[in-house]
């Protein structure tokens, strides 16, 4: 499934006449699941490690894991709020309950969600990508 949504990121920054190499990606989450701070098995760093290889920035904000250490590197969470202008995509890998998805769907640039938390939000424009 990584690698899944992987190419559907490439294909949404392709859409938008952006390549991935050299994209800014806001990960949204890195939990194995919605609420928790357990990052054992979370397809999130598979997701992470595909988007490096093909030259993505990955920035990524997650309120129950404020910092961890995967294949020698070390992320540190951001606030999103300060970051998500200036990421070229906003993709969710974990649903966190407490995430204001209205206002990360009206200001992303591209919003590509994973988890369908984005269900119940309404907007006009054709913004909102699900996997």
């Amino acid at each position: 499934m990584p690698e899944f949504v992987v190419d559907n990121t490439m294909k949404l920054l392709n859409e938008q006449k952006k390549a991935m190499n050299g994209s800014k990606v806001l990960l949204m989450g890195v939990a194995y699941k919605k609420d928790i701070d357990d990052m054992r098995e979370s397809p999130a760093l598979k997701v992470i490690e595909h988007l490096e290889k093909n030259g993505a920035e990955v920035i990524y904000n997650d309120p129950y894991v404020p910092e961890f250490k995967h294949n020698g590197k070390e992320y540190i969470s951001v606030e999103w709020e300060k970051a998500i202008d200036d990421a070229d995509i906003v993709l969710i890998t974990t649903d966190h309950s407490c995430y204001n998805y209205e206002e990360m769907v009206k200001r992303a640039k591209i919003f590509y969600d994973t988890r369908n938390a984005s269900k119940d939000v309404k907007n006009n424009r054709e913004k909102i990508h699900k996997l």
